[in-house]
């Protein structure tokens, strides 16, 4: 096999893998959307938007490697080198994002994100809306937790008339009435669990972003040495 095909069979295989990251980005939004809409009655509306971020840079990941992958199967050297630059443009933007975040904000950010879950998560049990009521029991049902902190927030929401009980999304065991026995419910508060959830989201997205970084550093190389073979074999063939 000659180098310049041993070479383009690299940057394909790159491509393929760069398409499934890009997949798996669009898989991984478009299942933890319904998820995040459902918690944005219980912890913030902006948390959904998380989700639609990821597919939409699945969605630009899958492009960019469909160009390169074009590219690299026509010979195009502006094609290729087109889709070298982008890269090159995305980590560099990934690397300074990653500085910024990681060096100036991260504390802050995870600050104010604490905040503005708890403030809203109590403000949903406290208020207990009608519009809010399917999405909060839907949460309760889901993360196996019952109140914001604690059970004992059903004693004292204004929108939730029994005090002297939970609701039924609150047990352990769901059944009609369920929620009149407080031993049968759950313990934990939903701002624990939706915090564990949101961490546990943030190491799988860190450990994609990850191991993609370092795809995209192999790929850029890759394609570097493909656009020096395509335009030295197109001088070839003029000369």
């Amino acid at each position: 096999m000659c180098k310049c095909c041993s070479i383009k069979c690299w940057f394909i295989f790159f491509n393929m893998v760069f398409l499934a990251s890009g997949v798996a980005l669009i898989v991984i939004g478009a299942l933890q959307y319904s998820t995040y809409s459902e918690m944005g009655s219980f912890a913030g509306s902006s948390l959904s938007k998380i989700a639609i971020v990821l597919i939409a840079v699945g969605v630009a990941i899958a492009l960019i490697s469909f160009m390169g992958h074009i590219g690299a199967c026509t010979n195009n050297f502006s094609m290729v080198a087109c889709f070298v630059c982008i890269l090159l443009v995305i980590i560099i933007l990934e690397i300074l994002t990653g500085a910024a975040f990681y060096i100036f904000r991260s504390r802050v950010a995870l600050v104010q994100m604490n905040s503005g879950i708890n403030i809203k998560a109590r403000g949903a049990i406290y208020e207990y809306k009608p519009e809010n009521r399917h999405a909060i029991n839907r949460i309760q049902e889901k993360f196996k937790c019952c109140g914001a902190d604690t059970a004992t927030d059903w004693s004292r929401s204004v929108g939730w008339e029994n005090h002297g009980a939970m609701p039924d999304s609150c047990c352990t065991v769901k059944s009609e009435g369920c929620g009149k026995d407080k031993s049968k419910v759950h313990k934990e508060g939903c701002i624990q669990a939706i915090k564990l959830f949101l961490l546990k989201n943030l190491v799988m997205v860190g450990a994609i972003c990850i191991a993609l970084g370092v795809t995209e550093v192999f790929g850029l190389l890759v394609g570097v040495c493909l656009c020096l073979h395509i335009k030295r074999k197109s001088y070839e063939n003029l000369s």
